[in-house]
């Protein structure tokens, strides 16, 4: 990763602009997080700060994809990057006046960087050789990771010594930055020769025809289907703060702690990717399953661990295994998808994981209103491990063919790896 810094400019400062992104992000949703508990004392309240972090995508996701797709990429990010400078000065109204201006300020930040992110996923093979794209992918996966650690503890001491106000300048500010890291960015960010460019938006049937694409290729509707799957226990992230409020009794500091393990373990998940890759694709795709199965167990086993201290390491393995899951179905997009469709994809792929999460968040915190955290953290850990099982079953023959295939031809972006796959 540190060579790929070093040689490639325009992949460095997308790096540091999410570096930089990121960690703002975390710095206000602890403040927020805490913010909405002391002043609501809602389970239900709380697990909405992350509803409405991520039901946003999935409504744009009919323009976000199909913009990534037409439109100048690096124009994309940088204009969202500053709209969002705007949307986080909503937060100063929330900590004196209604709490309702956080949640608009969370949606809005959410709802641009559903636009961000599929014109940087997109983007990201273009600025890079072929050869480096796992790494550059694996690094992407781990800063995200490493700033949702980073992010979350000195998000915690800041809000607890400074103020959430603090924290909330800290987000508004980082999105400036990244903008300005964007804008300074020089090589195209998407194929010249791409049959989408100078074609007009249509967002209905654009996001049509990419769900086409996915449809035809096993490897890719099944990756998709694998995210959406692996939403559905997320419902626990919404969870982690009220098991270190009310069952810690940990208080911001405690939120922090249990948000900087999922950090770590999303940091180091996508290690395990680039070792899938070594392999072939098929060994992306059997990871990717076992992600999930790892993600599962470890909110099995949360509820019975009795202090603090364990519960961040039982938080560390469990997204240590969503962490590879993530990575993986990115790597597998990547290298599945043409570029003038890869957008779309990527937005997909962003939309169906922010609705099952939604899904899982909202019924997260009716369960815990009703049975308490532990419970509810125990259900949806039940739910992902099945989903991990399902997944791994249902994909056994279109991972037997891909290994074929790699065998025959071992390239991951040989198009005979694809084609073997069609049904």
């Amino acid at each position: 990763m540190w060579s790929l810094l070093r040689r490639n400019p325009d992949y460095r400062r997308l790096f540091l602009a999410q570096v930089v992104s990121f960690a703002g992000d975390w710095f206000a949703t602890v403040a927020l997080v805490g913010l909405v508990i002391d002043r609501t004392g809602s389970d239900i309240a709380a697990t909405l700060v992350w509803v409405a972090a991520m039901l946003p995508a999935f409504v744009v996701t009919p323009l976000a994809g199909p913009m990534a797709d037409r439109y100048d990429r690096k124009r994309i990010m940088v204009v969202c990057s500053l709209l969002q400078v705007g949307a986080a000065a909503l937060f100063f109204l929330a900590s004196s006046n209604w709490i309702g201006f956080g949640f608009l300020a969370q949606g809005l930040i959410a709802g641009l960087s559903a636009f961000f992110g599929p014109a940087s996923g997109a983007a990201l093979p273009n600025l890079v050789d072929p050869e480096d794209l796992p790494v550059a992918l694996a690094a992407t996966g781990m800063v995200w990771g490493a700033m949702l650690a980073v992010g979350s503890a000195l998000g915690a001491v800041v809000a607890s010594r400074f103020g959430r106000n603090t924290a909330f300048a800290v987000d508004a500010v980082s999105f400036a930055v990244a903008g300005a890291l964007i804008a300074s960015i020089r090589r195209n960010t998407r194929h010249a020769e791409s049959s989408a460019v100078g074609v007009r938006m249509r967002p209905i049937r654009d996001t049509i025809e990419g769900l086409r694409y996915a449809r035809s290729n096993p490897v890719v509707s099944s990756l998709l289907l694998a995210k959406a799957g692996g939403g559905l226990g997320t419902g626990v992230v919404g969870l982690l703060a009220v098991l270190a409020k009310r069952a810690f009794d940990a208080g911001d500091g405690g939120v922090g702690l249990l948000l900087m393990a999922r950090g770590l373990g999303v940091l180091f998940g996508p290690v395990f990717m680039r070792k899938a890759v070594r392999v072939g694709l098929h060994a992306v795709m059997t990871m990717c399953g076992v992600g999930v199965l790892v993600y599962g167990v470890g909110y099995l086993a949360l509820p019975l661990v009795p202090v603090l201290g364990v519960a961040l390491v039982v938080v560390f393995l469990a997204h240590l295994g969503g962490g590879t899951q993530w990575a993986c179905v990115g790597y597998g997009i990547q290298v599945s998808a043409p570029d003038d469709v890869r957008g779309r994809l990527v937005a997909t792929d962003f939309a169906l994981l922010t609705l099952t999460s939604s899904i899982s968040l909202v019924t997260g915190g009716v369960a815990s209103t009703l049975w308490g955290p532990r419970v509810a953290i125990a259900i949806l850990g039940a739910v992902e491990t099945t989903v991990g099982i399902v997944y791994l079953w249902r994909t056994r023959a279109i991972r037997h063919r891909v290994r074929d295939a790699h065998i025959a031809a071992p390239s991951h972006l040989d198009e005979r790896v694809v084609e073997a796959t069609a049904v």
